[in-house]
């Protein structure tokens, strides 16, 4: 199933019978190895039925279409129409974008996600039917976990999972080093070895309730950060400038980038807690604040580094080239951020020995820390394989 990314204003988003109708400016279609790829005003996989019906309802299928004369005052709107059925989510960036009420009762029916992104990536809101969560079991084990000793244990657990992948993902890159700048490759190597200490560390941090542990898993999960950023900026040196990691109000392209991959995915993560039956805003390692979804910053971690850091820097050491304009990634750029993440997430990888898509597992995580909380099997995060 697909992700529609809708990106540019004016963009109208309906539905009829079973499939998504978006509607606006005439699409182009370019020409990759040989297929036609329609470039629109949003962003989404061209499944092979796709079709376009002109404005006196004419269907036919994509083929290259003439630039509007210079007199021409304003494009011609034509609409594409897509299968609601191979679409698992729907993410709106772009401003000034319009939705029909019937689109979303559809949406919520099928359990289709509508996620709103602003355009450095951060989320403000999301759209889903209350009753695909209407689990009670599940979120009073939640909150009854937080107080006791399986509430520490799910905390320990998130920052093991993160900085495994941490340790991962810088001997996946870290390993094309190792012929052409050892230098580099020892850099990285000794790296890991300190972020796969700390992790060590996590099992010896006292603490019997979360409250009492946190500090001591921020203090390491910290500690590892930095490390892990300066290895980061080894595999990204000559490739694009990075100096440190900024979270809000990034101003180089590298920063934003990471910034607006993970808002993507937080969409996914929000979306997988929710259909889990999971409360979003009761977490365990980050604490609870107003309008702060808690527990979808806890399981977005163990994400971070196997998704979104791996889709960015195969973008950028490939060539890929991120720019700015007025504090924010281009259209350009923010397109290839989300269709780098998008593509990740589509993506396949391996959970306890069978091969899932990586969206999948997402889902597989939320469910199974829901069990871990209703008295099943231990929660295992998920390991990057390198």
């Amino acid at each position: 199933m697909d992700s529609v990314v809708v990106s540019k204003p004016g963009v109208f988003l309906g539905k009829t019978s079973e499939r998504l109708v978006v509607r606006g400016p005439r699409p182009r279609v370019d020409f990759v190895d040989g297929e036609p790829q329609l470039t629109l005003p949003f962003s989404v996989p061209a499944p092979p039925s796709l079709s376009v019906v002109t404005s006196d309802g004419t269907r036919k299928p994509p083929q290259p279409l003439r630039r509007l004369g210079e007199g021409a005052q304003r494009a011609k709107q034509e609409q594409i129409e897509l299968s609601l059925f191979r679409i698992s989510e729907i993410i709106v960036t772009g401003s000034g974008v319009t939705l029909s009420t019937d689109l979303i009762e559809e949406c919520c029916e099928r359990g289709i996600r509508l996620a709103f992104l602003r355009p450095n990536g951060q989320p403000f809101a999301m759209i889903s039917s209350p009753m695909l969560t209407a689990t009670v079991v599940t979120r009073r084990a939640q909150m009854a976990a937080y107080g006791d000793e399986r509430g520490a244990t799910i905390a320990r657990t998130f920052v093991k999972g993160k900085l495994g992948n941490q340790a991962a993902l810088l001997k996946y890159f870290g390993k094309y080093k190792k012929a052409i700048a050892p230098g580099d490759f020892e850099m990285l190597a000794g790296v890991v070895r300190s972020i796969v200490a700390l992790r060590r560390d996590v099992d010896r941090a006292a603490g019997a309730t979360v409250d009492e542990l946190r500090g001591a898993l921020l203090a390491i999960e910290g500690s590892a950060g930095r490390h892990y950023w300066n290895g980061v900026r080894t595999l990204l040196a000559g490739h694009a400038s990075f100096d440190a990691r900024e979270h809000r109000g990034a101003v180089d392209p590298v920063n934003a980038a990471l910034n607006y991959g993970y808002g993507v995915l937080y969409s996914q993560i929000w979306g997988a807690v929710m259909n889990a039956g999971l409360e979003p805003f009761a977490g365990f390692l980050h604490v609870d604040r107003p309008g702060k979804p808690s527990l979808v910053l806890d399981l977005i971690e163990e994400f971070r580094q196997p998704i979104v850091d791996r889709a960015i820097i195969a973008l950028l050491t490939k060539g890929g080239d991120m720019a700015m304009r007025g504090g924010l990634l281009t259209d350009e750029s923010r397109r290839l951020v989300a269709g780098a993440v998008l593509e990740r997430l589509e993506g396949e990888a391996t959970l306890r020995g069978r091969r899932y898509r990586v969206k999948s597992i997402v889902q597989i995580q939320a469910r199974s820390l829901a069990t871990m909380l209703r008295g099943g099997a231990p929660y295992r995060p998920f390991a990057f394989k390198w």
